[in-house]
């Protein structure tokens, strides 16, 4: 079969490939596409469009005529008619899977993309940036809180990709899952506000986009000859918008589905597969820093835009009618590591730190805010926990006094964990009563009702959660006595401070009255101890002196606890929030400690 290319579409092509490899800056495809809308315009237009002498004008020109794309007045010729045809951008993905976790307390109302910024929505105004320059093939790859961004298939014809582990995977991940639609695309997170269209109806080579503006922690900077170069001692800021040519497009999509086969790259930025060896000739796009507006944090869109929408939060209110202050006397707010079942932050008022508590995901179905209360009210006056300033019964919002001097306990050190097991038994010891209990076994059920009729992960789970109940028996035979129980007590919520001060106990959420020694099996499948550093555990919490028989029944709780917390994490899991190497160790804690009870005590 001949080919369909003959004459001067032949010649067409050969001269895109001549223009693709003698690319020498950024100044002749300016100039190009300058001229492919007004050919009558002078060099001294051209000069100040472009931003650039007259000198590089006049060079441009003449290599554009030695590539045989223009005509002595400036008209193009058909070649480059041809090449820009070919250069037009097929699509957009839009990255806007993720938490936005900085964005605290806002993020946990509405995800980042759809923050309002000087009148516009910020995935909207990009979307219809995009729309200007004839890009109307939209990728948008959702995650946290996706059902918010359903009507943009109505109302801009956007297709929707959910990326189901955006809990556990950086943005790399994301864009993996469409790595098959990256020839010809534009590459672009959903948090940048751009004074200025970024895009162009045409686009003849890869870039990114940094800014002038320098960073400390930027690992890309320009060379002289308008590409980017790798440094390891700051360079321009990234904005993480990039257009990729089908040059680079194939290698991209390689990369990104060598770091999903890996398993090692959760934490990867896209950028990384890109910029990875050996680093590929990108050419940077520079624009003013004052021009793009990336948002991370609550206090950057106040600073922003003082009267967005966004900005309206029931947590903010919340520590306005507390501490009876304004919204503009709350800064510094960061975000603090997210924890397993909340999304809590610091922020300081009038010189004073405190940390806020704002229930997570599926977080009403799991805890009882009023029973929590009424284990903070019985605790008041023991000094066993912090200052709690206040406490919603209802939503869980809480507002505590940060200790700026505190530490978690370190599971690995060993003078760090027998203080916190001396501290735990003084607790123990207080009797401390209330009116409700945590019952495990009770509690095993209801987090695997909360599945809604959906089979579990696990192929032998009817079985192991047969042989975990078999256990309920033995337990509590050998149950000395039920007092008030941490539940939780596991190494991060145990503060130290000075040698002074006393060990504290913080987030008594699942607290109840039970066994006390369901604590130390709780320390011990969190720290994801072996079998060897939990009998030294029990030994350090009963100074010595375990019985045996106490011994056998903290290995059961061990197999229970586990049950309880892996059916916890399939329920979180339902909700798209992944706890990966957490979730099948607490199943596999369930599997051997109910072997190792069977073999040691129940057939004896």
């Amino acid at each position: 079969m001949s080919s369909p290319l003959t004459g001067e579409c032949e010649q067409d092509i050969v001269f895109m490939n001549i223009w693709q490899s003698c690319f020498v800056n950024a100044y002749e495809e300016q100039i190009l596409l300058f001229l492919a809308q007004d050919s009558r315009v002078t060099q001294r237009e051209l000069s100040r469009r472009c931003e650039c002498s007259l000198g590089i004008v006049n060079k441009s020109i003449q290599k554009l005529l030695q590539l045989e794309l223009i005509n002595a007045d400036y008209s193009l010729r058909p070649s480059a008619h041809a090449l820009l045809e070919e250069s037009k951008p097929k699509r957009a993905i839009i990255l806007a899977a993720g938490y936005g976790i900085r964005m605290v307390p806002i993020n946990t109302e509405i995800p980042k993309g759809l923050l309002k910024v000087r009148g516009d929505i910020l995935i909207e105004r990009l979307i219809r940036q995009l729309h200007e320059v004839g890009v109307d093939e939209i990728i948008v790859v959702v995650g946290y809180m996706k059902e918010s961004y359903e009507y943009l298939i109505d109302a801009y014809g956007a297709t929707l990709v959910v990326n189901m582990e955006y809990s556990s995977k950086n943005n790399f991940y994301s864009l993996s899952l469409v790595s098959h639609l990256l020839e010809s695309a534009y590459i672009l997170p959903c948090d940048l506000w751009c004074k200025d269209n970024p895009f162009q109806a045409h686009e003849l080579h890869s870039w990114y986009l940094i800014t002038d503006e320098k960073k400390r922690l930027s690992t890309l900077r320009v060379g002289r000859n308008g590409m980017l170069l790798p440094t390891k001692e700051g360079g321009n800021a990234m904005m993480g918008i990039a257009f990729i040519h089908k040059d680079e497009a194939e290698g991209l999509k390689n990369k990104l589905e060598e770091f999903v086969r890996e398993g090692t790259r959760d934490d990867a930025y896209w950028e990384e597969a890109l910029f990875s060896n050996p680093f590929p000739s990108v050419q940077a796009k520079v624009a003013n820093h004052g021009s793009l507006i990336e948002i991370n944090t609550y206090e950057q869109l106040r600073a922003i835009d003082s009267t967005s929408d966004s900005l309206a939060s029931d947590a903010i209110n919340t520590i306005c009618t507390i501490l009876g202050v304004k919204e503009g006397e709350i800064y510094d707010i960061s975000v603090m590591k997210k924890g397993m079942t909340n999304r809590s932050f610091l922020f300081t008022c009038r010189d004073q730190r405190y940390v806020m508590r704002i229930p997570g995901e599926g977080t009403d179905n799991l805890i009882n805010r009023k029973q929590e209360h009424a284990v903070y009210t019985r605790l008041q006056g023991t000094g066993l926990t912090d200052t709690v300033i206040f406490m919603n019964p209802k939503n869980g919002y809480k507002i505590t006094e940060f200790l700026c001097d505190a530490r978690v306990c370190d599971p690995l050190n060993p003078l760090e964990v027998e203080a916190c097991m001396v501290r735990l038994k003084e607790f123990h010891d207080l009797d401390l009563q209330v009116d409700h209990e945590f019952d495990l076994f009770e509690q095993i059920e209801f987090y695997e009702s909360l599945w809604n009729g959906k089979p579990s992960v696990y192929r032998d789970y009817l079985s192991t959660k047969k042989n975990v109940l078999s256990l309920r028996p033995f337990i509590e035979k050998h149950v000395v006595k039920k007092v008030l129980t941490h539940i939780d007590a596991v190494p991060d919520n145990f503060l130290l401070r000075s040698e002074k001060d006393p060990i504290l106990l913080i987030d008594w959420e699942y607290a109840g009255m039970q066994d006390p020694h369901v604590d130390i099996a709780m320390f011990a499948i969190y720290s994801f101890y072996s079998r060897e550093q939990i009998d030294r555990l029990i030994e350090m919490y009963f100074q010595g002196h375990a019985p045996f028989e106490q011994k056998l029944k903290i290995y059961a709780y061990i197999a229970a606890c586990g049950l309880l917390w892996s059916n916890w994490s399939e329920y979180k899991r339902n909700l798209g929030v992944e706890y990966g190497e957490y979730a099948l160790k607490q199943y596999r804690y369930a599997k051997d400690f109910y072997r190792i009870v069977h073999k040691e005590g129940l057939n004896e």
